[in-house]
């Protein structure tokens, strides 16, 4: 996953600037720090990196699934054929 910034100096002088007393800007900050480095949060373009794995994925299933389709149904064509030989 991708590590998210923030521009820490700039939410403590906007609290401060807001009223909050610097030494609680600073604790919210630290506190806003641990919550975002502990959480593992999935960005736009991990999303979208996710996404096209998927779609390989797919494309490469279905064209297995084809071939699998035509190999059964050449077998099957092969045993009917073998019974009509064999029965008529």
């Amino acid at each position: 996953m991708t590590t998210i910034t923030f521009d820490t100096l700039q939410l403590v002088q906007e609290l401060e600037a807001s009223g909050i007393k610097p030494q609680q800007a600073k604790a919210i900050n630290n506190a806003l720090k641990n919550v975002i480095n502990a959480a593992d949060v999935a960005t736009h373009s991990d999303i979208n990196e996710v996404k096209t794995e998927i779609e390989k994925l797919e494309l490469r299933l279905r064209a297995e699934m084809n071939v699998t389709k035509w190999m059964s149904s050449a077998t099957a064509a092969g045993v009917v054929a073998l019974l009509m030989k064999t029965f008529f």
